[in-house]
């Protein structure tokens, strides 16, 4: 698929093939994200979203929704019922508005599925009352929803920025802000599994 083709639709098959990609990430990043987590929080982020993101592939397997939409939906459904924590409740809003902006259109563009990506991230942020620069998920999430007009790779480069950027941020939200001046220094885990997230939309377009 070409990125740079503003043309291209993208089915339910594309997006299962995302998640499965993520899924695949989050596994091979688990120890990380769980090191990660340990400085600032439960550590128990990787574990929760291994387990998370696994359940949603066994899910879309047997599932097999029809429409990008619907596979979005099926899996934030599955992600809020599995995955513990705060991880769950939002990645599983994030995924369900997506995937309701999205309707029931059986292929969608680029163009549409960033405007879907910028509805499902208004909802995280508001479910969490969070904005960019509080050290969250969001640092990662909403440059990389606006880069998606551009391209996948921009979306992906605009994630991992945002989660480096989060090294020196003082929490504002979330346990980390529990830690008041001592979460600076390390970087956010939500937003580090966020970039992965986008980093596998970008592969599996490319």
């Amino acid at each position: 698929m070409n990125d740079t083709d503003t043309d291209t639709d993208y089915d339910a098959t594309f997006f299962r093939t995302w998640l499965a990609e993520a899924a695949r990430a989050v596994e091979r990043e688990a120890d990380r994200l769980t090191e990660l987590d340990s400085a600032i929080g439960d550590a128990d982020h990787g574990a929760n979203l291994k387990r998370g993101f696994a359940a949603v592939t066994a899910t879309l397997d047997k599932e097999e929704p029809a429409t990008p939409g619907a596979v979005l939906v099926a899996a934030g459904r599955q992600l809020i019922s599995t995955v513990g924590g705060a991880s769950g409740p939002l990645y599983g809003t994030l995924l369900r508005r997506t995937g309701k902006a999205l309707g029931d259109t059986e292929r969608v563009s680029r163009a549409a599925l960033a405007e879907a990506l910028r509805t499902g991230v208004a909802a995280v942020s508001q479910l969490g009352g969070a904005q960019v620069g509080d050290k969250t998920m969001l640092d990662a999430l909403v440059p990389a929803a606006e880069a998606l007009g551009t391209s996948f790779e921009a979306a992906r480069e605009a994630a991992e920025a945002g989660a480096l950027a989060t090294v020196p941020l003082r929490a504002r939200k979330g346990r980390a802000s529990y830690l008041g001046e001592r979460s600076a220094g390390h970087q956010d885990p939500g937003a580090t599994s966020s970039a992965l997230l986008i980093s596998a939309l970008a592969e599996v377009a490319a």
